[in-house]
């Protein structure tokens, strides 16, 4: 892997971040894209998770070139619509053309239609507003499009014959209810990624989502394993790198055959 170059959103932690410094162990130079989001205090929330958020990329990109790797850290707000192409150009500049694509990142809000002010694991809900929609259809459904558009198009140009992109995924065929933004801008990513993987299929380019079961990023909580554990249809609470390397995986040749999936993990 190692003449390939990756972009992955959401890479100043948790999925992202462990996604990042997996491909560059298997050889791909990184551009880590990551927002530092200052959440509000939430008593349902572990201030681990907040902390998390609110970081930058740079030891993640420190960890991979202290292993030898290629990285750089860039902060992008991906509700800006010119945010894709300025990431390409960053990236082509300092790594290489792009030929991974990582669609990592989430506006991630929680919202409801009920009146209720917190969800089952004490984590305050808002209400479905104009502003909660564009904070998660920007970043969760706007941005993957023009990613994936910047890639295909650059892509071409070059006359590329090889390229992966993955994308995470939540929610269920009855949405993700007390997130029911969150669910419906994740419907609308893996819609236009299973697109992508028909229509730039002649140009070499694999395209799938990965569903994670729950994933400890630093906001489950002993009521969340609980949940988990009293619910028949969850199995694991994984680790961050275990759901990374299904994703390292699907940029692996070894998966060429694999394409206009989404993987369920559990």
């Amino acid at each position: 892997m190692s003449d390939h170059v990756a972009i992955v959103t959401g890479a100043n932690h948790g999925i992202g971040a462990a996604t990042a410094s997996a491909l560059a162990a298997a050889g791909c130079a990184v551009l880590c894209a990551y927002w530092r989001v200052r959440d509000a205090v939430d008593p349902g929330v572990p201030q681990a998770y907040r902390d998390n958020r609110a970081m930058d990329a740079d030891r993640v990109v420190a960890g991979i070139v202290a292993g030898g790797g290629r990285a750089a850290a860039v902060e992008a707000d991906l509700s800006d619509p010119a945010a894709a192409a300025r990431l390409f150009d960053t990236a082509e500049e300092l790594l290489g053309p792009v030929d991974v694509l990582i669609n990592n990142a989430t506006g991630w809000v929680q919202d409801t239609f009920t009146p209720a002010v917190r969800d089952g694991h004490g984590r305050a809900l808002r209400p479905v507003s104009a502003d909660t929609w564009t904070q998660q259809f920007t970043v969760d459904a706007m941005a993957p499009a023009l990613l994936i558009g910047e890639l295909a198009r650059r892509h071409a140009a070059r006359g590329a014959r090889w390229g992966r992109i993955v994308g995470l995924t939540s929610g269920g065929d009855l949405g993700f209810p007390t997130e029911v933004s969150y669910g419906a801008a994740k419907a609308a990513q893996t819609n236009y990624t299973m697109s992508a993987a028909i229509e730039l299929a002649p140009l070499g380019i694999t395209a799938n989502m990965v569903h994670p079961p729950v994933t400890d990023t630093g906001w489950v909580t002993d009521a969340v394993r609980a949940g988990v554990a009293a619910n028949d249809l969850l199995v694991h609470v994984a680790g961050p790198d275990e759901v990374a390397g299904v994703v390292a995986f699907l940029v692996s040749d070894a998966a060429a055959l694999v394409t206009g999936n989404v993987i369920v993990l559990r």
